[in-house]
Parts: C-alpha cells; structure tokens; sequence
C-alpha cells in the first residue's frame, strides 16, 4: 500500500464570475493525456503538507503558497489500477495566476467546475465534488472566500464571489448590509480609469487583524 497526496486548488475568475479549479495534464501512464488533479506520492522525509506543496510546485509552476486545508482520506480499493494507493486530499483556495508546468506534467489549465474535461483520471471527479462541496459549507461561516480576491476589491466583485461559489442569488442590499456590520473591511482611496460615466466605484480589503480580534472577543462570522 502506498500513500499520495492530491489537491483540489480553487481560484475565483472575476470577470467571468466563475469558480475554476487547476488540473493539470498527465504525461504517464496510467491516464495518459488525461487531466487529473496535482498530486504525487509522498516522500519518506516530508510532511503531507510539504508533500502537496511540492507537487503544485514541481507539476504547475505555482510559487505563491496557497490556502490549504485538509479535506479527506479516499481509500477505496480499485481507485488506482497501479494497486492498492491511499490519497490524502487537500483542498486549497488562490488568485488565478499564470502556470508553468514542469516536465512532470503536460500541461496545466484552470477548468470551470461547471465545465470539467470528461477524461478526468482515477476519482478525482468524487474528490472535486467533495472539495466543492466544503467549500460551500465553509465559506458561510469563515471568511476564507478572501483567499480567492484580490487585495483591493469592490463590494460588486464580493457579492458576485458569493453568488458564483454558493450557486445561487443573494440579495444584493442585505449582502452589503450584513458584511457591512461585520466591520472587518476598510475602504480604500484608489483611483481607476475603468468608469467613463457615473461615479468610480469604492475599493475594500479585507483586514484580518481586525477579525482575528473581534473572533477572540466571541464574533461569529455567518451569512
């Protein structure tokens, strides 16, 4: 029995408003050409976590370190036809960036979670849905969505952020009205050139100093 690791990164496409995953292309047997999630065997001298960051590394080019968490353990006994192969998956949440894989892969894209290539190898179908799927219950109780933005955002791009991962309309009044209470944003003095008529729109960021605080004193993070 052997053990991997895989991970399930999520980046947000704001100006499609669409939730994208990074697969990357397979250049070996078994699943040869097929797209599948970045992973690799662990190595007898590194953590999981090392292990996982290692493999986005060496199979997309990443350097930012992303938002992990670990998310499963996925054992079933036919899952790799090269034997019997645990995976210890994370789930982990970046900014879209461009990619450059390595010789340990043939390529590396960011797919819609709507749209996913058919020749997905192994199960990595099953560990997306469940990555997916935490995500979505998460993201309403943790402020972890701001992994997915840029440092400075609009309340427009926030509430479609929201929209895109929950799959479904929030009412955009009560949304401003609810993350404006929680007072963990500050407004910041940028100036754009992308408004010709109407006023330029205002920019946040997201301050963690301030939320860790407000957690310490009892605060609630709920959508």
């Amino acid at each position: 029995m052997k053990l991997c690791v895989d991970a399930i990164l999520f980046g947000f496409d704001k100006n499609d408003n669409d939730l994208k995953i990074l697969l990357i292309e397979r250049k070996y047997e078994p699943y040869i050409y097929c797209w599948a999630l970045a992973g690799g065997f662990v190595k007898e001298d590194e953590t999981l976590e090392n292990s996982v960051l290692r493999e986005l590394k060496e199979e997309t080019g990443l350097v930012e370190t992303p938002y992990l968490e670990q998310l499963y353990t996925f054992g079933d006994i036919d899952r790799d036809p090269r034997g019997r192969i645990i995976s210890v998956s994370y789930y982990g949440l970046i900014k879209i960036t461009d990619l450059n894989p390595s010789t340990d892969a043939l390529d590396a894209k960011w797919f819609s979670v709507k749209n996913l290539p058919k020749n997905l190898a192994f199960d990595h179908k099953i560990l997306i849905e469940k990555a997916l799927e935490r995500l979505r219950s998460k993201i309403i109780y943790q402020p972890i969505g701001f992994e997915l933005l840029d440092e400075y955002f609009t309340f427009t791009t926030l509430h479609n952020l929201y929209e895109t991962i929950l799959d479904k309309s929030l009412d955009r009044r009560n949304f401003r009205k609810k993350i404006t209470n929680f007072n963990i944003l500050d407004e910041i003095d940028i100036i754009t050139d992308d408004v010709i008529i109407g006023r330029p729109p205002k920019f946040f960021k997201f301050n963690i100093m301030r939320y860790q605080e407000k957690t310490k004193k009892g605060f609630y993070f709920e959508l």
